[in-house]
């Protein structure tokens, strides 16, 4: 397995991962739609202002998270810092709307009450299946 080709491809063809937050000593999964730049191994995802994952992610930056796959087995997990970014969601606009075509709604409806996180990460597992699995150096 070429694990760096199969992680960008991966990257690029799934559109969600569920991401854990953790605060308390409590864990919180949730579902996000996420753009992964290549260029500098930042992970991108929009999130409404104030709600509880922006408290949890204020209060404790280490997350993690995993590829949501629709067809197969094939999916990225790894752990990382999760910050406020400097871009908004209208300076990536075209890169989500690009990978989620769909997006287009969303950052119209409420693109004004989004913010952009996003995850720095080191290291990710890539599973192709059970027989498939390697760790990245990023």
């Amino acid at each position: 397995m070429e694990t760096l080709k199969e992680f960008i491809r991966i990257m690029d063809e799934q559109t969600e991962i569920a991401l854990a937050t953790n605060i308390s000593k409590i864990s919180n999964v949730r579902v996000v739609n996420f753009y992964f730049n290549p260029d500098n191994n930042i992970l991108y995802f929009t999130t409404f202002k104030n709600n509880d994952k922006v408290k949890e992610m204020k209060a404790n930056q280490n997350v993690a998270f995993t590829t949501i796959p629709h067809n197969g087995e094939a999916h990225v997990k790894a752990k990382g810092i999760a910050y406020i970014s400097k871009n908004t969601i209208f300076d990536l606009a075209d890169c989500f709307i690009r990978k989620i075509p769909d997006y287009q709604s969303t950052i119209d409806y409420a693109g004004e009450s989004l913010i952009l996180y996003e995850i720095k990460f080191d290291t990710a597992t890539v599973t192709m299946d059970l027989s498939n699995i390697a760790t990245i150096k990023l």
